[in-house]
């Protein structure tokens, strides 16, 4: 069974304390983190998997973003394209910013781009497809990836039916 989950959101995520034990939790279940380094939500679920020893793949725009040290930092001609297909302003974007759209493709799909996480959790306002995390967003939904918004009420609920090893404290 793939156990990669992908942990995203917005920077401005208000529940980073659940997401530090979401990440805690999954990774004492054997779950491996996919993320990609940014402040906020993806550092909480990285801190929480970190907390418990998880295993974690965090994919970088470019080496040394945000202070992270992971190694996975090359964002291919495959991931820019791929990302080009579902942003609405590609051509509007900087080097930098297609490279961070490009970086969110391997969140979702790994770094063969052919390995789906099992699902995404994550935390966009109003819960809806915006910002930065909607690249993964809409990805997740082209491989039919289930995505546990934690905006939504019933994301415990969610997550539950998805991950049966999880369990909400």
């Amino acid at each position: 069974m793939n156990k990669h989950y992908t942990g995203i959101g917005s920077r401005q995520s208000p529940c980073l304390m659940e997401m530090i034990e979401v990440g805690r939790q999954l990774a004492r279940h054997g779950w491996i983190l996919r993320s990609g380094g940014a402040s906020g939500a993806d550092g909480a679920f990285q801190e929480g998997c970190d907390i418990e020893g998880g295993k974690k793949e965090i994919y970088l725009p470019w080496e040394g973003f945000n202070g992270n040290t992971s190694h996975l930092y090359n964002v291919s001609q495959e991931a820019l394209l791929l990302a080009s297909t579902i942003h609405p302003c590609w051509s509007a974007l900087t080097q930098g910013a297609a490279k961070l759209h490009g970086r969110n493709c391997y969140q979702v799909l790994g770094q063969d781009l052919k390995t789906p996480s099992s699902f995404v959790i994550c935390w966009t306002d109003k819960g809806l497809s915006v910002g930065g995390t909607r690249t993964a967003i809409e990805l997740s939904k082209l491989h039919n990836i289930p995505i546990v918004n934690m905006f939504n009420k019933d994301w415990k609920d969610a997550l539950r039916r998805i991950c049966d090893s999880y369990t909400v404290t």
